[in-house]
């Protein structure tokens, strides 16, 4: 069985650069249509604009911490595409904060961003998908896929707020799977060690010693490209995964198999 996705649609959030975007120009190559969504509406622009609207691609701009912008990301997709098959839960924020401080606010703030976005989200996308399959008792209905991390298994005290949201992500998933197999959903998560997003690019820039402490734990010693996690995704979102659900696959280099507490799980 091929990973083929064509003309299937998919709904690909934190769209406008690092993985999400890689895996949504991925799957559009893939044949597959699809709507990205972030909330920077001018690097969503600048990334797509061009191909926009003429193609199988469209972005739509929004705060999906909000219901209604959840609700117009899915009447926006089906409007263009008149369906939605996979969803790629990829908005992600860091914070580093210090988990003594009963002042801060970190772990609400992560909590509100990267989990309750990708839950809600995927409560609506999944009741459209039970509505496509309609009286069909076979096949696939749809797959829904969250990009997590290691740090939801990793101890890095000045990233507990991350790793208790990414925690949170992966428990949703196996929760959701098991709730929606009966409709042949398929919920699964990617946990991912350091792949070379924006928010990396950024913290590299400000602590040039972080990249050697990232490649000193990491066992093949690099940070992986955006691109090196999109034929993994199209794997879980094609019918040769259809009977995978409820799973963290990881993708870290092999970072997990070291067990420092200090290593950054970034």
């Amino acid at each position: 069985m091929s990973f083929s996705i064509a003309g299937k649609t998919a709904i690909v959030t934190g769209g406008a650069n690092g993985v999400g975007l890689a895996i949504g120009r991925h799957f559009a190559d893939a044949g597959a249509n699809v709507m990205f969504a972030d909330m920077d509406e001018k690097r969503l622009a600048e990334e797509l604009g061009e191909q926009a609207d003429d193609s199988n691609i469209r972005f739509f701009a929004g705060d999906l911490r909000e219901k209604l912008t959840i609700a117009n990301l899915l009447s926006a997709t089906l409007d263009a595409f008149d369906q939605v098959d996979i969803l790629i839960n990829g908005a992600r924020q860091v914070i580093t904060s210090d988990p003594l401080d009963t002042d801060d606010d970190s772990v609400r703030i992560l909590l509100n961003q990267n989990l309750m976005p990708a839950l809600r989200l995927s409560q609506a996308v999944a009741k459209r998908m039970i509505k496509q399959a309609g009286d069909d008792e076979e096949g696939p209905a749809g797959s829904i896929i969250n990009l997590s991390s290691i740090a939801a298994r990793r101890t890095h005290p000045d990233l507990m707020a991350y790793s208790v949201s990414t925690a949170a992500l992966d428990q949703m998933t196996r929760s959701l799977a098991v709730a929606l197999a009966p409709n042949r959903i398929r919920v699964n998560s990617i946990a991912l060690g350091s792949v070379m997003s924006a928010s990396l690019q950024s913290t590299l820039k400000e602590n040039r010693d972080f990249r050697n402490d990232i490649e000193k734990h990491t066992p093949l010693a690099r940070i992986a490209a955006p691109n090196e996690l999109t034929e993994t995704a199209q794997f879980l979102a094609s019918d040769a995964a259809g009977f995978i659900t409820g799973q963290i696959l990881t993708i870290d280099g092999g970072r997990t198999l070291l067990d420092p507490v200090a290593a950054p799980a970034h």
